[in-house]
C-alpha cells in the first residue's frame, strides 16, 4: 500500500518540518541510517532551495513498492522563476547566488533517482526516489 503526504514549504521552520517528516518515513520504511541521512540531506537541499529560488513550493512524500523492493519518492514543485540553463545548474560549484554550488548535483548524487523539469517564468519540479 502506497502513503501519499503533501506539505508546504514557505520557510526554514517549514525546512525543518519536511526533514523530521522525511527522517520519520525512512525509519518507518526500513532505510538504514546511511540511508537516511542521504535521503534527508538531499531533502533539505531541495526544501532550502525550494524557498530560496523557487519562492516557496510543496514537497510530496510517496512510498513506492516495485515487486519486493520499497522506495521513497520525493518531489518538490514550485511557482518561481524557473531555472534557465538545467545544464549548467547541475555543474558542482555553481550557485545563481550565495550557496556552496551543491544543492542539485549532490542531492543527485545521493539518491537512485534523479529528475528535474523547470520553464522559466513557470517554476521547477523535482523528483528524487531512493530504493531500498
Amino acid at each position: 500500500m502506497s502513503k501519499r503526504e503533501t506539505l508546504e514549504i514557505r520557510s526554514s521552520s517549514d525546512i525543518v518540518h519536511v526533514r523530521q517528516q522525511v527522517r520519520n518515513l525512512a525509519v518507518a520504511m526500513g532505510f538504514g541510517l546511511v540511508d537516511q541521512t542521504k535521503i534527508v540531506t538531499a531533502a533539505s537541499e531541495l526544501a532550502r532551495n525550494t524557498v530560496d529560488y523557487g519562492k516557496g513550493g510543496t514537497v510530496t512524500l510517496e512510498t513506492l513498492q516495485l515487486g519486493t523492493r520499497k522506495g521513497l519518492q520525493l518531489i518538490f514543485e514550485d511557482k518561481g522563476p524557473g531555472i534557465p540553463d538545467i545544464e549548467l545548474a547541475m555543474t558542482d560549484g555553481y550557485t545563481s547566488d550565495r550557496g556552496l554550488g551543491l544543492g542539485l548535483s549532490g542531492s543527485k548524487r545521493l539518491m537512485h533517482e534523479f529528475e528535474i523539469v523547470s520553464k522559466v517564468g513557470k517554476g521547477t519540479k523535482i523528483a528524487i526516489v531512493r530504493w531500498r
